[in-house]
């Protein structure tokens, strides 16, 4: 089997658990959107993917994120940015990802309007939020009663355009239970801000969970390219 081969199976097989996923959930099955997370993948996967009909690709460290979207500027794909963030590398993130998922502090957004602006591209942005208990040291994201002063910081910057929420269920917990949390907060934000309805959650091992629980767009690396290679 080849590595195109192997990679389409898995997708198909990633496809159709999110159409079960949607199915069950009473929605429609074009209602959810994967991201393929391509971390330490190479660019030749990227290229197979976007062969395959993948519009949006993930990447969570800066500097493999630049090479790769750099080797593959040709293809016709969006960039999400979903990992940790440093303030001192958002420009340079703006350089060239489509979509910010993991802006969880207003330090963040003037790297990432000013990099905006020198790109002259608007960029989408999400707010990460955590849904670790109060006081447990866990996932990273902003505490869901920043999240307003969060989304003004954005809302006020220029280059930046808000689009929603994002979330990783936190570790050990039942994902059921902390995508219904999301649930709860997304719709408390949603009535001061009903145009910012994106909700990226759910991965590999819970996206049904988060379907469930009206994510938009599900992060799936593993499920879709296999174990992550081990970096030296």
């Amino acid at each position: 089997m080849t590595r195109a081969d192997e990679i389409a199976a898995n997708l198909d097989a990633v496809r159709r658990r999110i159409a079960a996923a949607c199915d069950a959930a009473g929605r429609a099955g074009d209602d959810v959107r994967l991201v393929v997370v391509t971390k330490f993948f190479p660019a030749s996967d990227v290229r197979i993917l976007a062969g395959l009909g993948v519009t949006d690709v993930g990447e969570n460290r800066h500097q493999e994120a630049a090479a790769k979207a750099a080797e593959c500027a040709d293809l016709d794909v969006r960039w999400h940015f979903v990992g940790g963030l440093q303030s001192n590398k958002a420009a340079a993130v703006a350089s060239y990802a489509d979509v910010v998922e993991s802006v969880d502090r207003a330090k963040l957004v003037p790297g990432l309007s000013r990099g905006a602006h020198e790109r002259s591209h608007e960029i989408d942005v999400l707010l990460q939020v955590s849904l670790d208990p109060p006081g447990r040291e866990g996932r990273a994201g902003a505490d869901p009663d920043e999240l307003d002063a969060l989304a003004a910081a954005v809302e006020t910057a220029g280059g930046l355009r808000l689009r929603g929420l994002m979330a990783v269920a936190p570790l050990g917990e039942d994902p059921a239970a902390a995508f219904a949390r999301l649930a709860r907060i997304r719709a408390q934000f949603l009535e001061s801000r009903p145009c910012a309805d994106v909700l990226s959650a759910g991965m590999s091992g819970d996206l049904e969970h988060a379907i469930r629980h009206g994510a938009t767009h599900v992060r799936v690396g593993s499920a879709v390219l296999g174990p992550r290679p081990r970096i030296k």
